[in-house]
C-alpha cells in the first residue's frame, strides 16, 4: 500500500500538483485530495488506488514498501 507521505513525495519528484496527478490517473481532484489527506496508509476504493499507483509507476515512480530494499529502511519513493 502507499502512504500519504509517499504520495506527496512522489508528486514532488515528478514536479506535478494534485490536479495534474488526478488527470494522469483518471481520477477527480477531490479524490486525490482525500487520498493525500489520509493519515498513514492512503484510503480509497481499490480501483482508485490502482489507478493512482499505475499512474505513478507509468511516470517513473518506484514505491518502496515497508521492509523493502533501501539504504536506511522504511517506506519511500524513488524516481526510476
Amino acid at each position: 500500500m502507499i502512504t500519504s507521505g509517499q504520495l506527496r513525495a512522489a508528486r514532488a519528484l515528478l514536479g506535478i500538483d494534485q490536479r495534474e496527478l488526478a488527470k494522469r490517473a483518471g481520477l477527480s481532484l477531490p479524490t486525490v485530495q482525500r487520498m493525500e489527506a489520509s493519515g498513514g496508509v492512503v484510503r480509497g476504493n481499490v480501483d482508485s488506488l490502482m489507478k493512482l499507483i499505475d499512474a505513478l509507476v507509468a511516470n517513473g515512480i518506484e514505491l518502496i514498501g515497508e521492509g523493502g530494499t533501501s539504504t536506511s529502511g522504511g517506506r519511500g519513493v524513488r524516481l526510476k
